[in-house]
């Protein structure tokens, strides 16, 4: 569920537009009254703010806000006010970039966005960069990662609920055969993982817990030193649990010896809109602070207020 804020009465694009150029005129920036606009808007009146700004006035709005704005305040505006599925490009091209948490980033996206979804982030990173995401991503991963993440993002798997559960009994044996051979790498494993709806992935790790004794995930924990075993571990989690995971992100970032930011901006930036709700819900349960009191106290000025915006509190 989205925590995404709209006003009854929603302004015209135009309207909006004229109040953003308003708000970048004279010395200071307005920072105020573009949190207002932007992150009160849904991805398709963001869009249409965008086209009608170009139109009305001949300057990108993105580079508008680029120009304007500075720091963690810039990130997250800039990264919200993009198509998602631009949004989600950029972010695997950044990931591909660096070294850490790279896989993590990539994953991430492969599993927790509809196959639709995945498909137009395929080809907006293709338009973008000219290049594919599964050549980018093959050439910046080397052997069990790139075994598993090349697959996940080309994927395009079924969404519908209907489930085959002879298959899952199957399927959870196989898993547990490998998981117990400790071949994590298995062929089976991947195909099971990056082909099977997650309709069918559900059934098949509830068939394993009833069959075997324990959650898959469990089993996968035996060597926490393990990277590759980790993300395997990160895959079925953002497949079937991807609140869990979220709150998971978003805790390490706020409770780190100075916060990531990035992680947080990502997270908020990308959830708001689809399951922010669940995700501030396991938030609650997993820390008893809730998300918006910890996103106070670990950040401040224009950065701090949007966020809470985005996440359905305005800051008091």
């Amino acid at each position: 569920m989205s925590t995404l804020q709209i006003p009854a009465s929603v302004p015209s694009p135009s309207q909006d537009s004229e109040q953003l150029r308003k708000a970048f005129a004279g010395w200071g920036t307005n920072e105020g009254l573009i949190i207002s606009i932007l992150a009160h808007r849904n991805a398709a009146q963001r869009k249409l703010i965008q086209q009608t700004y170009a139109e009305t006035f001949g300057v990108d709005l993105l580079k508008e806000l680029d120009r304007e704005l500075s720091s963690d305040f810039e990130r997250v505006v800039l990264l919200w006010t993009l198509d998602p599925a631009h949004r989600d490009a950029f972010l695997a091209n950044e990931a591909t970039k660096k070294w850490t948490s790279s896989n993590q980033v990539i994953m991430e996206i492969a599993c927790t966005r509809s196959s639709h979804e995945l498909f137009l982030v395929r080809q907006a990173y293709h338009g973008r960069f000219k290049k594919s995401l599964e050549e980018d991503v093959a050439h910046h991963t080397s052997g069990d990662f790139r075994k598993l993440l090349v697959p996940l993002v080309s994927s395009y798997r079924y969404e519908g609920p209907e489930v085959n559960m002879t298959l899952a009994k199957h399927e959870a044996k196989i898993l547990r055969e490998k998981i117990t051979d400790k071949a994590y790498n298995d062929e089976e494993i991947i195909r099971i993982l990056t082909t099977r709806s997650k309709a069918q992935l559900n059934a098949t790790f509830n068939h394993y817990n009833n069959e075997f004794g324990n959650a898959i995930n469990k089993d996968l924990k035996t060597d926490p030193k393990d990277d590759f075993l980790a993300l395997l571990r990160t895959t079925v989690q953002c497949l079937t649990l991807p609140e869990k995971y979220f709150e998971k992100v978003l805790r390490l970032a706020i409770n780190k010896m100075g916060t990531d930011e990035w992680a947080l901006t990502r997270v908020v930036a990308t959830r708001a809109e689809v399951d922010m709700q669940q995700i501030k819900e396991e938030y609650y349960r997993r820390n008893s602070v809730p998300l918006d009191r910890a996103i106070s106290n670990d950040t401040s000025g224009d950065y701090e207020s949007m966020l809470l915006a985005l996440i359905g509190h305005g800051k008091s």
